[in-house]
């Protein structure tokens, strides 16, 4: 999840640009702050991926409060917000990812959220080619069973179509019949999947309907989408190895296409 700081001195504009940031990013965590001291002590705590500081504040300025979260941590994307231009350049010096003026719209931020100085990525991130591997924000994803992962993987596999129930107990148990012990077990898998993508927001990505169960594509970063999409990076990169750690991957056409 993405740790996004915002501080003013103002409650009425604090509050106002809280707004503005969730919806420019829903699913970031926004910390406010109404002096540098709390935000600092915030820092602390957790990596601020980005912070938009009110350059002038009570006590230690807005420009002095950029210098010391750089310190804590240097990869932090440092947007100012102010009323008065004339501190453009004090900005700029400090390699300072965006100068906004108040007021600030969406259109604003959003403009500044795509010109990071270093970019981040709030999105699921998944590797079919070698083995299967599920990032975000270039963190593993935790599964809390393997076998909740390998349904992922064959959700991932079938490309947003429908998997029914039956289906995936045959993938999943390949040699047991399907009995009441099986069906028990898939619902708890599909709960652990479900807990693994709420812990990182990102729940919404399982579509569940009467008996069947598939995953938005359009959520998801993955190098097997953009190699069906035709893009020459995906295929470059696919070396002839896909999910490698699951046998029924072997059926994948793109497995064949390589040999």
């Amino acid at each position: 999840m993405i740790n996004v700081l915002i501080v003013d001195d103002e409650n009425i504009l604090l509050e106002g640009m809280k707004e503005l940031v969730q919806q420019a990013l829903p699913k970031a965590n926004i910390v406010v702050c109404m002096n540098a001291r709390t935000a600092l002590e915030e820092a602390k705590d957790k990596q601020f991926e980005i912070a938009f500081l009110d350059i002038e504040l009570p006590g230690k300025s807005g420009l002095f409060l950029a210098k010391e979260l750089l310190a804590i941590h240097p990869k932090t994307n440092i947007i100012f917000v102010t009323a008065y231009s004339q501190y453009a350049y004090e900005s700029y010096d400090l390699f300072a990812s965006g100068y906004l003026l108040k007021p600030t719209s969406l259109k604003d931020i959003k403009k500044a959220l795509k010109n990071l100085r270093y970019p981040i990525t709030d999105i699921l991130r998944v590797q079919c080619f070698g083995n299967f591997q599920v990032f975000y924000n270039n963190e593993p994803v935790v599964f809390k069973r393997s076998k909740a992962k390998e349904l992922f993987a064959y959700l991932i596999d079938r490309n947003g179509s429908f998997c029914t129930m039956g289906e995936l107990m045959a993938i999943l148990w390949e040699d047991r019949e399907v009995d009441e012990t099986v069906q028990s077990q898939l619902r708890h898998l599909i709960s652990d999947l479900r807990k693994a993508l709420r812990e990182v927001n990102e729940e919404d990505i399982l579509i569940k309907e009467r008996n069947r169960l598939a995953v938005d594509t359009n959520k998801i970063q993955c190098d097997y989408f953009d190699y069906l999409k035709g893009d020459k990076k995906a295929r470059n990169k696919f070396q002839g190895e896909y999910m490698t750690q699951y046998s029924w991957a072997e059926m994948n056409p793109i497995i064949h296409e390589s040999i």
